[in-house]
């Protein structure tokens, strides 16, 4: 596999999460730079960038609200945008069909929710026969309280999402592992 049968996908990188009631900003740092590093570096390999974006009926996710944009502090060009209205940017999009059109085979996975959609995303593409890359620090995720009281970190959300797709659904990699063909980053 190769930079020509590799296609970078940017999940839901957009401003509505700033006004979604769990945002936390105290990750975002970390992750605009190393979701920043993986689209430049995609970029500079020629992979193609797909960019997909939530829309759905809460208020900050409604194409009418103007929100559903890529975050400001991201500089992206995609070579295609879609828009998903489930977990899956997968699921009646368009992007399967793209992707097969492009001769895709491999597709690397970044952006928010680490495991909503872009866990979502990662298993239904190795589903359809996918190689898939999981980039955990180019994905963001928020604290969640279980129905017990306890608090799961992002810390402890990302290392589950890592424990459940590595080895089954995708290659848990760095940004740097990601933009080298696969042979290399073994």
């Amino acid at each position: 596999m190769s930079a020509q049968d590799t296609a970078l996908i940017v999940v839901d990188v957009q401003e509505s999460f700033r006004h979604a009631p769990y945002w936390d900003a105290s990750e975002l740092p970390a992750y605009l730079s190393r979701q920043q590093a993986l689209i430049d570096g995609a970029k500079a390999a020629g992979m193609p960038i797909v960019q997909i974006f939530h829309v759905d009926t809460d208020e900050a996710f409604r194409l009418e609200s103007g929100l559903v944009r890529t975050l400001d502090e991201i500089t992206i060009t995609p070579d295609v945008t879609f828009h998903k209205g489930v977990h899956s940017a997968l699921v009646d999009t368009g992007l399967e069909a793209w992707l097969r059109e492009k001769g895709i085979s491999r597709v690397i996975v970044s952006g928010i929710r680490t495991e909503q959609c872009c866990e979502t995303t990662t298993r239904h593409a190795s589903d359809l026969g996918f190689a898939v890359d999981f980039v955990t620090e180019a994905t963001l995720t928020f604290p969640m309280t279980h129905a017990s009281g306890r608090v799961f970190t992002a810390d402890d959300i990302c290392m589950r999402t890592e424990l459940v797709l590595a080895d089954r659904f995708a290659r848990i990699v760095t940004v740097e592992q990601a933009l080298m063909p696969p042979s290399a980053a073994a």
